[in-house]
């Protein structure tokens, strides 16, 4: 990761947000769910540190944005938790969990540990506003392989054994994130069959 830089990202950002939304998130993805300038000025008005803009060499290779809630382990929605993408409605500044409700990579920059430097990021976020924990519901892309034959319970069991592989949640185990629960129609996402896997990281 020694040529990944993040930093927080700026309303100025916003051509090099899109872009790496656009790349990672290609039709048939909506194109009315990329980020647009209003969300990007709610992030950086709303909570500054929570949006983050990672470079390589200087090229914008992936961003991730965060908000602070006070954790209850309910269950939510996308949509709930983020405000419809705007978190002014649901950011706490008084809350006790930084809650992660997007990161992406460009295609072309995968492999560089671009991911993982952001996630590292916020770790940093937690340990120094003094939260408890770093949350996300993260989406189980590999899912739909194996619905006809495993629950989505037994489907993260696999997973967190090793017994399986996923793209996402596979990843999340090896930033150190455990699963805590699932949480049924957080997002319209046919791949996991709508669910999403709620995962933690606690601060040593």
């Amino acid at each position: 990761m020694k040529n990944v830089m993040v930093r927080p990202y700026t309303a100025a950002d916003y051509p090099a947000l899109l872009t790496i939304q656009q790349e990672a998130f290609p039709p048939p993805f909506p194109e009315e769910l990329w980020w647009q300038k209003d969300h990007i000025q709610s992030h950086v008005d709303t909570f500054p540190e929570g949006g983050l803009l990672a470079e390589v060499d200087g090229v914008p290779a992936g961003s991730a944005t965060s908000l602070i809630i006070t954790f209850d382990s309910k269950p939510h929605t996308w949509d709930e938790v983020s405000d419809s993408g705007y978190i002014r409605k649901s950011h706490d500044p008084n809350g006790d969990s930084l809650y992660g409700i997007d990161l992406c990579v460009r295609p072309t920059m995968r492999g560089k540990g671009v991911a993982q430097a952001l996630y590292e990021a916020r770790k940093h976020t937690v340990r120094k506003l003094g939260l408890k924990r770093f949350i996300a519901a993260c989406r189980i892309p590999d899912f739909h392989q194996c619905a006809h034959a495993l629950s989505v319970e037994e489907y993260v069991q696999a997973v967190v054994l090793g017994e399986r592989t996923d793209l996402v949640l596979t990843f999340m185990l090896k930033q150190g994130l455990r699963p805590i629960s699932v949480l049924p129609n957080y997002v319209e996402d046919d791949e996991s069959h709508h669910y999403a896997v709620l995962v933690e990281w606690n601060p040593s």
